[in-house]
């Protein structure tokens, strides 16, 4: 029976490729998403079409705790198993001081570390039986101090710490890792000018933007390393030297 993995935010982007990269590899995958239907049913039919049976999507709104509830629920009955889980799903904006909301609160936390933390405990008896891995997404800048994106970073900081703590906690059954993304793609709906990617590239020394494909890669990298618990990969090119 082939594994079966859980991919938060896995309908666009950087979850779309890793849900490629373990399809690839053999796993039946399990698509979440949240408004981006088309884009989730979409890449289900495609899998499916390539090796039935293979690929299921769950729609969950991270904001609220039921629905995260729910998607762990849901995700037990599609293939009867849940042997990995991957953090992926994120919100990100700024939030200057003088203008957060408790919506802003909400929607940073929720996605950035509310979920996670309650989609492992939802999970962590089956993938323990299954000694299963979790990785969490998180950034590079997650211990760094960046203006105006102050909820956003104690949420990717505090998703940091989650990793380390439950990779103590939870083994020697379940591998809890995380990967921290660098200068990858541009952030949803912002586009760069050529100043600023020049200066972007600059402080990497590898020269260059990552693609999906490297997150992709080092996640499946973490899922197939059973002597590694409590890392957090940098893939970064270098910029957080």
């Amino acid at each position: 029976m082939s594994k079966t993995v859980l991919i938060t935010g896995a309908a666009k982007r950087i979850g779309k490729e890793i849900a490629y990269t373990f399809f690839n590899n053999g796993w039946n995958v399990i698509i979440h998403f949240n408004k981006s239907e088309k884009e989730a049913k979409n890449l289900t039919e495609e899998l499916n079409k390539l090796r039935p049976n293979s690929t299921s999507s769950i729609q969950a709104n991270f904001n609220s705790l039921d629905d995260v509830i729910m998607l762990a629920e849901k995700s037990l009955e599609v293939f009867g198993q849940i042997n990995g889980l991957i953090n992926n799903a994120s919100t990100f904006y700024a939030t200057p001081m003088g203008k957060i909301s408790d919506d802003d609160w909400n929607a940073l936390i929720g996605s950035n570390l509310k979920a996670p933390l309650f989609l492992i405990q939802a999970l962590h008896k089956e993938l323990k039986e299954n000694k299963g891995f979790i990785v969490n997404i998180t950034d590079i800048n997650d211990q760094q101090t960046i203006p105006d994106h102050s909820i956003y970073l104690a949420a990717k900081s505090g998703l940091h710490t989650l990793t380390k703590v439950l990779a103590k906690e939870l083994a020697p059954e379940i591998r809890v890792n995380g990967v921290a993304p660098g200068a990858i793609l541009e952030p949803p709906n912002i586009k760069l000018d050529e100043n600023k990617k020049n200066k972007i590239l600059k402080s990497i020394p590898l020269g260059r933007m990552g693609t999906e494909s490297d997150i992709a890669k080092a996640v499946l990298f973490l899922a197939d390393s059973l002597y590694i618990t409590g890392e957090i990969l940098n893939i970064d090119g270098g910029k957080s030297l």
